[in-house]
């Protein structure tokens, strides 16, 4: 037991270096479990699923051989990591969709993949802020002004498990980032699906509008709303719904709509022709 006490004490554990093309002081750190399960739920929030040869894999497989080897704990998550997070963002260009995953602000893997040919579509994850209404880029729909939008349509239906899930969905496309915005949409959705599951009266229930109402002002970035964005969304409250279906005035069917019009307007005269999506 003391000699292999005295070899894992030795062995060096796999460091982000190890496994991405990074420099500075992430490459030095430590894959950890909690880092890996952190990417995992951001890749199945954003992509859909687990992205084979992507960061999430590959920090799985790097965490899972330090823990075998007694390098760190089950429950072990680097600074970087808690403090500042992971986050994925999508860049539509014609063709391709450019995939980008970070790690404390920090890119360790970029990627592309195959998309319908559509218009060059960048959306810039900062320096937007909340409530900077107006529509988006060149008149488009945003996410914020989307879900704004469902207070309208269906602003009194009670908040449950799959509006809080579409709602969350959401937030995290506007912002590129897992963790819920303290404060925020999602924060408040889910609490008021808790809430509502042990009310009594319909009454008593926090409503859609009473979370959407003003949107934009709790997303600390937005962007506009796109096919992807929709798809993802949508989702999310299937997936939550006990009879996999989403409300047809709700979150995801306004998230769709939102989708729909900005699709039709980048397609208008003027722009570049929509190229068979």
């Amino acid at each position: 037991m003391s000699q292999e006490q005295s070899q894992r004490s030795e062995q060096e554990p796999i460091k982000y270096g190890d496994v991405f093309p990074i420099q500075g002081e992430l490459a030095e750190k430590t894959v950890a479990p909690g880092d890996a399960a952190l990417m995992q739920t951001a890749e199945n929030t954003i992509l859909g699923h687990i992205q084979k040869g992507g960061a999430a894999a590959t920090m799985q497989s790097a965490a899972m051989r330090n823990e075998r080897a007694g390098l760190v704990d089950h429950n072990d998550m680097s600074y970087d990591a808690s403090l500042g997070g992971v986050s994925i963002t999508e860049t539509d260009l014609p063709g391709k969709r450019v995939i980008t995953e970070s790690i404390g602000g920090q890119v360790v893997d970029q990627y592309s993949q195959r998309a319908p040919l559509a218009p060059p579509a960048i959306f810039e994850q900062s320096g937007s802020g909340g409530g900077g209404g107006g529509g988006g880029r060149g008149g488009a729909i945003t996410i914020g002004e989307a879900l704004e939008a469902t207070a309208m349509t269906a602003g009194q239906k009670p908040v449950d498990r799959s509006d809080a899930a579409a709602i969350q969905a959401a937030e995290v496309r506007a912002t590129g980032r897992i963790n819920i915005v303290p404060g925020g949409v999602a924060a408040a959705a889910q609490s008021a699906a808790s809430l509502n599951a042990r009310a009594t009266s319909t009454d008593e229930k926090t409503k859609l509008a009473d979370i959407l109402a003003d949107a934009t002002s709790k997303l600390p970035s937005d962007r506009p709303v796109t096919r992807r964005d929709a798809e993802g969304v949508t989702g999310a409250e299937m997936r939550n719904d006990p009879y996999l279906t989403t409300h047809p005035t709700g979150v995801a069917a306004s998230v769709a709509a939102a989708a729909r019009i900005n699709q039709n307007k980048l397609a208008s005269p003027g722009r570049e022709a929509d190229q068979g999506v």
